[in-house]
């Protein structure tokens, strides 16, 4: 811009200034960062639930307000955390981000379409998600087995709108060391579990459950924290007092059947620190990094025998509820896995579904005193009988 000065007379000259202005134009107000939304999720399976916080990422630390129509629920309703999917249809949610410093409020939108209901594929070749909180039943094609002339791990999981139905041959993925007079044979096994298990009004006893109260991701029975009648001086005691079981938690029966009584969450026994496993009632188990929440059980009495007259439920001694489990803020339930009684699962939160065949057997003693107790060769299937006195058991292991 030129601004011209009023004229000047020196000597008979007229002078002008000119003098050059550089105007330069700034705002007192920074610009605003822009708002992102990315949505991570655009299509779950009937009945499927999702924390609304994992379905989306934003770079705003504004307020969020989510709506939906359609086939889905939000619950709570005031405030809603969790998305459950409808059985028919498709859901639009709605998310409305405030304003928040330099980021301006935003509105998204996200149609989640429905998966087909069922679908069957084999764990031991590829990963399989499902079951209530989405658990991995994961790929076993890569593992060791038990050892030489044993059969690999074989597990298929069939996934439906409200079922989950799981088949396995029982046989572990890492080598297997006899802790017991049984030898290693694999098994027949079905569980079918719902996949949207509910808090029952009022838990059920597994204190005189003798068999499968559960099952892990790989395919494996899990029973409760006692042992058989046999041997007698130590006649449903606690395995794990007992220094009764490997280094994964777990042991065979008589009828050459592994089955865990706790569960070591690690890399050697094909589990990770997540899901490990779900119940009859169809609530997951859940890994318990460093064991930071404790049972609420204490021991009163000796384990040796009769475990469940040996420990006591005292509420609030520890993190845990009389099941060994707690309820999420979303209304959910999550069993954890606990270093010390009852290592797994104390009571059904839920309502355990009747099982059948191989999977529904009564856990068998360990070896009849007097009585011939069949040992499986691994090498070509055969028994042989012998009259087992007493359980060898020579764990050095620290529990």
């Amino acid at each position: 811009m030129k601004i011209i000065s009023p004229s000047r007379r020196f000597g008979g000259v007229v002078l002008v200034v000119v003098a050059l202005v550089s105007c330069v134009t700034s705002s007192s107000v920074s610009a605003a960062s822009s708002t992102t939304v990315t949505w991570k999720v655009s299509s779950l399976a009937a009945g499927q639930s999702k924390n609304l916080s994992a379905m989306v990422s934003t770079n705003s630390p504004g307020a969020k307000t989510w709506s939906k129509t359609g086939a889905c629920t939000l619950t709570p309703t005031k405030k809603p955390t969790k998305l459950i999917m409808g059985s028919t249809g498709s859901c639009v949610l709605t998310l409305k981000i405030a304003t928040s410093k330099s980021y301006p409020a935003k509105s998204s939108k996200k149609t989640i379409t429905l998966i087909t209901p069922t679908t069957t594929t084999t764990a031991s070749t590829t990963s399989v998600t499902c079951g209530a909180d989405n658990g991995v039943f994961p790929n076993l094609t890569q593992v060791a087995g038990a050892g030489s002339g044993y059969e690999l791990p074989k597990v298929a999981v069939t996934c439906g709108s409200d079922t989950l139905k799981m088949t396995s041959n029982g046989m572990i993925s890492y080598a297997f060391v006899s802790k017991t007079p049984n030898g290693l044979k694999s098994q027949s096994y079905t569980w079918n579990i719902t996949t949207k298990p509910k808090i029952a009004a009022q838990p059920t006893s597994i204190k005189t459950t003798m068999g499968t109260i559960a099952f892990t991701v790989t395919g494996i029975p899990v029973f409760g924290p006692m042992e058989g009648p046999v041997p007698t001086q130590e006649a449903f005691g606690d395995p794990v007092f007992n220094n009764l079981l490997d280094t994964c938690g777990g042991h065979t029966g008589y009828n050459a059947d592994y089955h865990y009584h706790t569960i070591y969450s690690v890399s050697d026994c094909s589990l990770q620190e997540t899901i490990v496993g779900y119940a009859l009632d169809g609530f997951p188990i859940y890994s318990n990094p460093s064991y930071k929440l404790k049972s609420s059980y204490e021991k009163t009495g000796n384990p040796k025998t009769n475990s469940w007259d040996a420990y006591t439920y005292k509420a609030g001694s520890g993190s845990l509820d009389e099941c060994n489990g707690q309820k999420q803020s979303d209304g959910s339930y999550r069993y954890y896995v606990t270093q010390s009684f009852p290592y797994v699962i104390g009571c059904y939160a839920g309502t355990a579904q009747t099982q059948s065949g191989a999977a529904a057997q009564p856990m068998p003693p360990m070896g009849p005193v007097g009585k011939a107790s069949a040992i499986g060769d691994h090498a070509n299937g055969t028994t042989e009988s012998v009259t087992p006195t007493t359980v060898l058991c020579i764990i050095k292991e620290n529990f």
